[in-house]
């Protein structure tokens, strides 16, 4: 089975492939020296930063949608969806409290009046009605709208999804 001229050329093919290697690692040390070769030569490759504080450019103008704009085109099933984020906490069924107070009828509802719960003094202080457009600057940052606010949720950024979700939930009333 194994003969002088197996033994050979298994010998030549591990021979062969250390001196392709040795070969690929002078290649790649050649091309890719870093060291220091005089004094006027800095290890490294140079990189052109172009400077744009000379050149300020005017940045971007933001054009702020009204609420109101939006809201009067959401949709409603798109809302359904961004729920389920909601209903880890809340029940949509009327008097049905969870970790937060039930949202059946939330739309226009005074503030802090979900029969049998027990809000926190931010909430319970705050007066008025969920109208859309408290809904909607409660749900983009809880904590801002309402500081001392015991809900945990970090807020909804999009006001777009705002809009659909409170269009959802004004279907139930």
């Amino acid at each position: 089975m194994f003969d002088t001229m197996t033994i050979t050329k298994a010998f030549a093919s591990v021979c062969g492939a250390l001196l392709v290697l040795l070969l690929g690692g002078w290649a790649a040390e050649s091309l890719y020296n870093i060291e220091k070769h005089g004094d006027d030569h800095v290890p490294g490759y140079a990189i052109l930063v172009h400077d744009d504080s000379a050149e300020e450019a005017p940045a971007e103008e933001v054009v702020e949608v009204a609420f109101a704009d939006v809201y009067a085109t959401a949709d409603a099933a798109a809302g359904e969806r961004l729920w389920r984020q909601c209903g880890a906490c809340h029940q949509l069924n009327p008097g049905a409290n969870g970790v937060g107070p039930y949202l059946h009828g939330v739309v226009n509802r005074p503030k802090g009046s979900a029969a049998g719960f027990n809000y926190s003094a931010a909430i319970a202080g705050l007066g008025g009605e969920w109208t859309p457009e408290n809904l909607s600057g409660f749900l983009e940052n809880p904590r801002g709208y309402a500081p001392g606010t015991s809900m945990s949720y970090n807020g909804m950024r999009e006001v777009t999804d705002r809009a659909n979700l409170i269009a959802y939930l004004a279907t139930f009333q």
